[in-house]
């Protein structure tokens, strides 16, 4: 009986049967060539590929992640937070002030790191350094679950967000690969004045905290906070504060983003993430549809001689806070005065030149991925909104009708200040996404959204 194998076998001089050549090299494929590099093979793949690879990452994943509720984070063991001057979850706080009392001296070495890193101080002056930044934030800084959008940071939105008034180089901190100089991590503090029930305290507002995701099982979050921290305290400063969508101890106040649709066909093209819309794209647009021009007399962009009546109304709002920041002039300027694709401003002046209302909203761009149509989205966020003899529902309309007429896609704002007098009736849709106010090294009774003055662009 002839083998079956046969076929695929000649035989050799010396008697051996020796493979096919087409055989053996099928066979050969199937062999390890040795350990290859997960990531190189990864970037290997177009990006809608990566795109599928990650969504079922999301689905499939049973490592461990941060809580993004109370009831979950009951249960999670906080290593880090848990060395931290910040309250317990749980704790029944009804004092005010700071958790740990100063250090006599600051260590003067920066935080050691593993091997193969070094800390960089940013130079955000330089264009080259503000655009490594860029795609370090724009490649790592937000995941969405369905990869549907990614931010897209501009050099000048970033330069508004990390350059105001007393800004420190040393407080731009980068972390890199030593072989190749490559930017994979950042943390970033802007110095604030913040009013805390009845105490004004000078700290700073941490932003932009990014690890590559190459590294975020390296524990290398842990590390950039605490040496972003000994820089802050080498200037003398010892509170923080800070917003997460994660539940961290402990939350200071939780609240939930809003969004109203602008463009709701794009929206609805795009599957756009958190969008809430029971309804056919025929009845949507119809529903959303908002006036062609404003209608509050004198409403106009904010100009430089405005900063000083713009102040005076933000400083008369923020007292009706129990949490808020405080403004200088120079502040005033710096984050309110419109600069393109960044913030848009708008005042209403009354007839005796008195400002009466001011509105104010920041832009960010998204990414649309794998879509034949879109490539990008636009997206205003509420910051700042006083008014002291105007109707805030009004206004507020007529502040839709200006970022619909600016370019922007969709609305968002959190049910902070007085925002929920006006976000139902605006046809703003409640989202699951919340976001948490946490500050270090200071205690206090928690805060209702509504009585939180301060929003931080991030």
């Amino acid at each position: 009986m002839t083998d079956s194998n046969s076929s695929d076998k000649t035989l050799t001089e010396d008697g051996s049967l020796k493979r096919s050549k087409k055989k053996q090299k099928k066979e050969d494929a199937w062999r390890p060539e040795g350990p290859r590099d997960p990531f190189v093979m990864l970037d290997s793949l177009s990006e809608k590929k990566q795109q599928e690879i990650q969504r079922a990452l999301h689905l499939f994943s049973t490592g461990p992640t941060l809580p993004r509720t109370l009831q979950q984070a009951r249960g999670h063991t906080y290593r880090f937070w848990d060395t931290q001057p910040v309250p317990r979850l749980g704790d029944n706080i009804t004092t005010h002030g700071p958790i740990a009392e100063a250090e006599v001296s600051v260590r003067e070495e920066p935080f050691s790191l593993p091997p193969g890193f070094s800390w960089d101080t940013l130079d955000l002056s330089s264009s080259t350094v503000l655009m490594e930044l860029c795609t370090l934030l724009n490649e790592n800084y937000t995941e969405e679950d369905d990869n549907i959008v990614r931010s897209s940071f501009s050099p000048e939105y970033l330069q508004w967000a990390l350059q105001p008034p007393d800004w420190l180089p040393q407080w731009h901190c980068g972390l890199r690969v030593d072989a190749n100089k490559k930017l994979v991590g950042f943390i970033a503090a802007v110095p604030a004045d913040v009013c805390v029930y009845e105490t004004r305290r000078r700290m700073v507002q941490v932003k932009f905290l990014c690890v590559h995701k190459k590294l975020r099982l390296k524990r290398m979050t842990p590390v950039l906070i605490r040496e972003l921290n000994r820089r802050v305290n080498q200037q003398g400063l010892r509170q923080a504060v800070y917003t997460a969508a994660v539940v961290l101890p402990t939350p200071l106040s939780s609240c939930r983003y809003w969004h109203r649709p602008l463009n709701p066909r794009k929206l609805m093209d795009v599957n756009y993430p958190g969008l809430r819309l029971n309804m056919n794209l025929h009845r949507a647009v119809k529903f959303l549809r908002l006036p062609e021009v404003t209608k509050t007399k004198g409403l106009r962009p904010m100009t430089l001689k405005d900063v000083a009546g713009t102040h005076s109304l933000l400083k008369t709002n923020s007292s009706r806070f129990q949490l808020s920041s405080i403004l200088s002039l120079q502040e005033v300027e710096h984050w309110l005065l419109p600069r393109e694709n960044v913030i848009d401003t708008y005042v209403v002046e009354g007839d005796d030149g008195i400002l009466t209302y001011v509105v104010s909203f920041y832009c960010s761009s998204f990414r649309v991925l794998n879509h034949p149509v879109h490539t990008d989205l636009r997206a205003a966020h509420l910051l700042h909104v006083a008014s002291s003899a105007t109707d805030l529902t009004d206004l507020m309309e007529d502040a839709l009708v200006l970022a619909k007429s600016r370019g922007f896609d969709i609305f968002s704002a959190l049910d902070v200040m007085e925002n929920k007098d006006f976000l139902e009736k605006l046809k703003f849709s409640v989202s699951d996404s919340s976001l948490h106010y946490y500050l270090y090294n200071w205690m206090c009774p928690t805060i209702s959204p509504d009585k939180v003055g301060l929003v931080l662009p991030n």
